[in-house]
């Protein structure tokens, strides 16, 4: 019997995971309001330390409400940075993942290809001002 390969490593499934990784699988489970654990956490979980630090990371800035604060933005517009910098980064495990929750939050096709479009122009514009070297001379006001 053979099993599809996810990954470099065997990912620790929900029946494998030590107590210490089941209680992370657990957090994102009810965090995420999802009923599995995504290839990308069973992953990290070969490393319990890494899956804890990362799931942390994510957990207070994608889902802040969940460690008690408030963020300035969205849930949609942190999606949405989140498919602009994975698509720009070639992930696409996080642009599939990322494009998935905003498809539940009720975000469109289009408005999902604006934001693709917007992230395709800055990526051109940004490499050639990069490479012309251009001297910035428009700043942010400092108030």
């Amino acid at each position: 019997m053979t099993t599809e390969r996810i990954a470099t490593v065997s990912p620790i499934e929900e029946e494998q995971a030590s107590e210490r990784v089941a209680a992370v699988y657990a957090d994102i489970k009810a965090t995420k309001q999802i009923d599995f654990i995504p290839n990308f956490w069973k992953v990290l979980a070969v490393n319990p330390d890494l899956l804890e630090q990362i799931w942390q990371q994510l957990k207070g800035l994608m889902h802040p409400e969940a460690v008690g604060r408030e963020s300035k933005l969205t849930p949609a517009i942190r999606e949405m940075i989140a498919v602009a910098v994975s698509a720009t980064n070639g992930c696409s495990y996080c642009v599939n993942s990322h494009t998935a929750v905003l498809k539940k939050q009720g975000i469109d096709d289009e408005t999902i290809g604006e934001v693709l479009a917007v992230t395709g122009l800055f990526n051109q514009t940004n490499a050639l001002a990069d490479g012309f070297q251009v001297a910035a001379d428009v700043f942010p006001r400092l108030d």
